[in-house]
Parts: structure tokens; C-alpha cells; sequence
């Protein structure tokens, strides 16, 4: 949820709630819905929902595209080409593949990849502090 305090929205994706969509099935879905009844994001109410397949994903401002659905990633990336959605995965690769952000394992420590233009494609703006904390930036 740190990445929400690094990246900025276009102005209509300010109002309402803001979403977090979970592609798949991802122990991140229990903890994001435990976080949403206490964390906002700026004013917003933070909104968490779970996606089942690629055909079921709707409007959201991140969407985590777990595991055992990172194969349908290009998929994925084609669904949400006309929202300001910032993509995030867990598996090696898929920074280069649509990704903005792709969380690896590097010495046993959770670190995460950028690619600026992949996040930036869908009109979001990367705060340089996120570029210094990812492990790599493309």
C-alpha cells in the first residue's frame, strides 16, 4: 500500500474509492481486506475485490495479478489498456512483460522491480522515491 503514496492518479481517479483488485487466488486478498476497514488512501475508502478470471476485471486503481494467473498477464495488461491501473505481479519476468511493478526475492529479502514505462503508459506519474527504493527500473 506504500506504492499509493508514490504514484499519482489523473484527477478523476481521485473520488469515489479506491480500488485494488486481486486477479487469482492470493493470501493478499485476506490481508488488503483486513487493511481496507482502517486505511484510507488520501480521502478515499480503500475498496479491495477479488477478480476470478481476466473476463471478470472492472475498473480499479491497482490491480495484483497473483501467481497462478501471471500466465495470463498480456491478457490482463489488454483488459485495463483504457483505465489509469497501476499492474503489479510476484513472478520473475513479468516486469518486462506488461508489469509495473514486479515484487522478486534477492538474498532471501523482498525487494520489487519498476518499469516506469509500463506504469506511466496508463497516465500515472512514478515519484522519483520509487525508483530509488525498486531493486531495478526499466
Amino acid at each position: 500500500m506504500n506504492f499509493t503514496k508514490l504514484i499519482e492518479w489523473p484527477a478523476s481517479y481521485r473520488e469515489g474509492n479506491f480500488v485494488v483488485g486481486v486477479v487469482g487466488n492470493s493470501p493478499l486478498y485476506t490481508e488488503l481486506t483486513k487493511m481496507a476497514k482502517t486505511k484510507k488512501v488520501s480521502n478515499q475508502s480503500l475498496e479491495i475485490r477479488r477478480f476470478g478470471n481476466v473476463d471478470d476485471i472492472a475498473k480499479c486503481h491497482i490491480l495484483f495479478v497473483s501467481e497462478n494467473k501471471s500466465e495470463d498477464l498480456s491478457s490482463v495488461v489488454s483488459k485495463v489498456k483504457p483505465n489509469s491501473t497501476l499492474i503489479i505481479t510476484a513472478k520473475q519476468g513479468l516486469v518486462e512483460k506488461g508489469s509495473g511493478i514486479n515484487f522478486i526475492v534477492k538474498n532471501n529479502r523482498q525487494k520489487f522491480e519498476l518499469n516506469k514505462k509500463n506504469v506511466e503508459k496508463y497516465k500515472l506519474k512514478v515519484s522519483s522515491n520509487l525508483e530509488a527504493l525498486a531493486f531495478s527500473v526499466k
